[in-house]
Parts: C-alpha cells; structure tokens; sequence
C-alpha cells in the first residue's frame, strides 16, 4: 500500500482530492458553525468536533459504498417525462432543506425578535448532530462520484478526507470564532450556503452550474468584508487616539 503514495500519478490524484475535500469542509465548517449557534455555549465546541467526526465517518462509509453510490446514478422514477436518479432526489431534498435552513437563519439574523428566540430556542444536541451528517452526506454524494472518476483506489480516497479532517479540525475554532463575531461574515456564510443549496437542488434537475462562480463570487464577497471589518478596527484606533480619555469631558463638567 505504500507504494501505492509513492507514485507520482498517484500523488497528483492525492492531491486532487485533498483540495476537494478541503473545499468541502469548509462549507461543512459554515453549516456546522451555524448549526451549532443554537446550542448552549458549553456544549458549542463538543458538538462541532463530533459533528466533524461523524462527518468524515460518513464520507468514508460512501466510498467503502462505491458500488451503491454508482447505482443511484441510475433512472429511479419518471415525472413528467424527466428521469430522476436516486442521487438526483437525494440532491434536490438535501438541497431544498439547506435552502430552508440557510434562509430561516437569515430571516432570524435581519428579524428584530433574534436575541429573544436565540435565548429561549435552544436546539437539542442530537438534532443538531443528525442535521449535520444529513446535509454532509448530500454534500459527500457529489465529491465521491467525482472521486471514482478519478481513481478506483479506496485507500488514496480514504487518506485524502483523513487528511482534510485534520486541516478542518484544527481550522473549525477560528473559522467559527470569525463567522459568529463579525455580523457581515455570518450573513456573508450564510448567503454562501443558500447558494449551494440552490445549486444542488439545480443538480438534482440536471441543471449543471459551475460552482467556480459560486467560490469566486463568494471568495470576492469575503475580500470586499474583510476590508471593511479591516478598514472599522483602523477608525477605532484613531478615534482612540484622537480621544485617548473619552470620559475626561464629563469629569471636567463636574
């Protein structure tokens, strides 16, 4: 087996899909953290690294399950004249609930009852888990018929989420310290994920998009709110340092 990731062809499939699924753990990182928000604070840290866990466990499941995932390519049921395969109908339900789950949470955020509900509404922690490996199982569907395109060896397959898990759980405690403390960049995630149920639920209808517009526009959106979360710390300092003693006024009134 070790010769096997000796292979130069072999390193350059390796390689191939480890930026997959790096690529796919960060949208994985954005659901959970968003997910997560509605659990207790001690509780926020043990089930984003289960929910990763139980993640790359279902990632690797499908590709010991090669042979039942090609299968679901296959013509399931006919509506109106249209095929629909069984990966199609799980992308269009997968699909339709993260377009669901992205949109409520932005209705919460720009809703003027959010702080209320996010204090009494507190998600419980299975359902959140079960949440979790659902979406990530329909994310996972596309990355693993991609993977077969690219080799038949489940061992390059397996070490490649193997290794992206390590990048996803050392990166999920910033990522998520980031996205929850600058408002801009919640909005800014939770965009990004309706995007992508919007395009799987496309999938499931053999609408093909390329999701490199997807990233760009969103890798573009990040630049244009980190300048400005840039751009607000340097006002602060110079406001601080302009008025180094904001209450001095009030002191001398007295």
């Amino acid at each position: 087996m070790l010769e096997l990731f000796l292979q130069p062809e072999a390193l350059m499939i390796f390689a191939t899909l480890f930026a997959l699924e790096v690529v796919l753990g960060v949208d994985n990182i954005v659901f959970i953290s968003v997910l997560c928000e509605r659990l207790p604070l001690h509780q926020r840290k043990m089930a984003r690294n289960l929910g990763i866990a139980l993640a790359v466990v279902a990632r690797i499941g499908l590709v010991f399950s090669i042979s039942w995932v090609m299968s679901l390519t296959q013509p399931l049921v006919n509506v109106l004249s249209y095929d629909f395969s069984g990966r199609d109908l799980i992308m269009i339900g997968g699909g339709a609930f993260l377009l669901a789950k992205s949109l409520k949470e932005l209705w919460m955020c720009f809703s003027h009852t959010h702080q209320q509900q996010a204090s009494t509404v507190r998600a419980g922690i299975a359902l959140v888990l079960l949440q979790i490996v659902a979406v990530d199982a329909v994310f996972s569907m596309d990355s693993v018929i991609t993977a077969v395109g690219l080799t038949s060896e489940v061992p390059l397959m397996v070490a490649a989420i193997l290794a992206s898990a390590v990048i996803m759980v050392l990166c999920a405690e910033k990522i998520n310290d980031y996205v929850m403390r600058y408002p801009g960049l919640k909005t800014l995630a939770l965009l990004f994920l309706v995007m992508l149920g919007g395009m799987l639920m496309a999938e499931g209808f053999a609408i093909h998009l390329n999701k490199g517009y997807v990233y760009f526009a969103m890798a573009f959106g990040l630049i244009i709110e980190t300048c400005h979360i840039v751009l607000k710390k340097q006002n602060k300092k110079i406001i601080r340092r302009v008025y180094p003693q904001p209450c001095g006024w009030a002191i001398k009134a007295k």
